[in-house]
């Protein structure tokens, strides 16, 4: 009986996570940087992790389509999705194929897994001093690949400088998407370089990845040079 009980208890996370999406596909004319990104849902849990991914696509395709209401369609999405997957049942656990792609999202689109009370914004403070590893794909079931399997390893607590990892961006583009791993402390070239070393091992690549720093991308114009790279 107490083994039931156990069995029906959620299964914590280390850390608190939240999905944000940011759609820059039809920007309003003069709107600010980052007008048009939204908090999705923030999740402890297994299952509310894997419920959550069950509805991602339906929830993810709404808001892209109609931002100004988006919100209210996550949050019953979540619900109705929790009502349908139980707590410790199980059936949450079985969705790993189902899992949202961020392929699935149309062009100039970013779908984000950052840590709770983290935005995704050079501004956050625990990003201001940051940086990120970027890889690009020119194969949409690569990036999703990649996608999955940088979740997994960042709620599964894989890397051993988790706390100076601040979170994922997938971004959609035309000719080339990228999945850019966001940092906290871009001048600790020994934790970015384990990070990125880790996470070339996660994605499975042997191709170069390179880091650059938030700094560089407020004063530079084109892309930021790189400082580091594995």
């Amino acid at each position: 009986m107490a083994s039931e009980v156990a069995e029906k208890q959620p299964h914590k996370l280390e850390r608190k996570w939240t999905f944000w999406f940011d759609n820059q596909s039809k920007p309003k004319q003069g709107a600010a940087w980052g007008s048009s990104l939204r908090k999705g849902y923030t999740f402890d849990t297994v299952e509310e992790f894997w419920c959550i991914c069950w509805n991602l696509i339906a929830i993810a395709l709404d808001l892209v389509a109609t931002v100004s209401n988006g919100w209210n369609a996550v949050k019953f999405a979540a619900c109705h999705c929790f009502s349908i997957c139980g707590w410790g049942d199980g059936k949450a656990l079985g969705l790993y194929d189902q899992i949202f792609r961020p392929s699935k999202f149309p062009a100039n689109a970013d779908f984000h897994l950052f840590k709770a009370g983290v935005e995704p914004k050079w501004e956050d403070p625990e990003c201001a001093n940051g940086g990120k590893w970027t890889v690009t794909s020119n194969k949409k079931t690569d990036l999703d690949n990649m996608w999955l399997s940088t979740l997994m390893a960042l709620i599964g607590e894989q890397f051993d400088d988790a706390d100076e990892i601040c979170g994922v961006v997938a971004s959609v583009r035309q000719k080339q998407d990228k999945l850019s791993l966001w940092t906290k402390t871009a001048a600790n070239e020994a934790a970015q370089m384990a990070i990125g070393r880790k996470w070339k091992e996660v994605i499975d690549t042997t191709d170069k990845i390179s880091y650059g720093f938030h700094d560089d991308s407020r004063r530079e114009s084109r892309a930021p040079r790189s400082r580091y790279q594995v």
